[in-house]
């Protein structure tokens, strides 16, 4: 199954992993969204008094997932096969793929191949229950903190290829001048010639 070259080949992600509401995961959730609105970065990501340390890495990592599914979904017409040959984060980063069972020796890729290499192998974790159980009581497995680790550096490639490849789309082409005034400042210093 394949997010852009199979049987979901729409040319857009999907979030697919949903929390169902009234459970306790999504109630992590909430509370995750909560804090992070708040503008707090530590509270955000401290872990709540009395919760488990595996179920909020996991809801967070489903939340991780969501976020760029839907973020790179609005850039897939950037990124294409001419475009992006290589997957790349600037001229200092290349990464090739492979998940370890299907692809053992690293392969290289264009960035969307890649990438759709990558969800799709992320999304096949999140739906296993044995890695990331969705039922209270039901136990992480004891390496759940390596596989989180794994998953969440993979997927910050995807932030840092949109980054060096993509910037000028994302912030140009898809936001209004207008609407990025409150934060031209950061902006400006974001892309300032120096800033690097």
């Amino acid at each position: 199954m394949s997010f852009l070259f199979g049987s979901r080949s729409s040319k857009t992600f999907k979030p697919k992993k949903n929390i169902p509401e009234g459970t306790h995961q999504y109630e992590l959730m909430k509370h995750a969204a909560a804090t992070l609105g708040s503008g707090n970065l530590r509270l955000a990501v401290m872990l709540p008094e009395g919760e488990d340390l595996n179920e909020w890495v996991a809801v967070n990592t489903v939340d991780f997932f969501n976020q760029i599914n839907m973020l790179y979904g609005t850039i897939t017409e950037f990124c294409t096969e001419d475009s992006c040959p290589i997957m790349s984060a600037g001229p200092k980063y290349e990464y090739h793929w492979a998940d370890g069972h299907t692809v053992k020796k690293p392969i290289k890729c264009s960035a969307p191949k890649y990438i759709d290499y990558l969800m799709t192998w992320v999304q096949d974790q999140l739906d296993d229950e044995t890695l990331f159980p969705s039922k209270i009581g039901v136990p992480f497995p004891k390496n759940f903190q390596s596989i989180a680790k794994t998953i969440l550096k993979r997927l910050f490639r995807v932030y840092a290829h949109i980054y060096h490849q993509h910037f000028s789309e994302v912030e140009f082409n898809l936001i209004e001048r207008r609407e990025l005034a409150p934060l031209q400042e950061l902006i400006d210093k974001l892309t300032a010639k120096d800033a690097r």
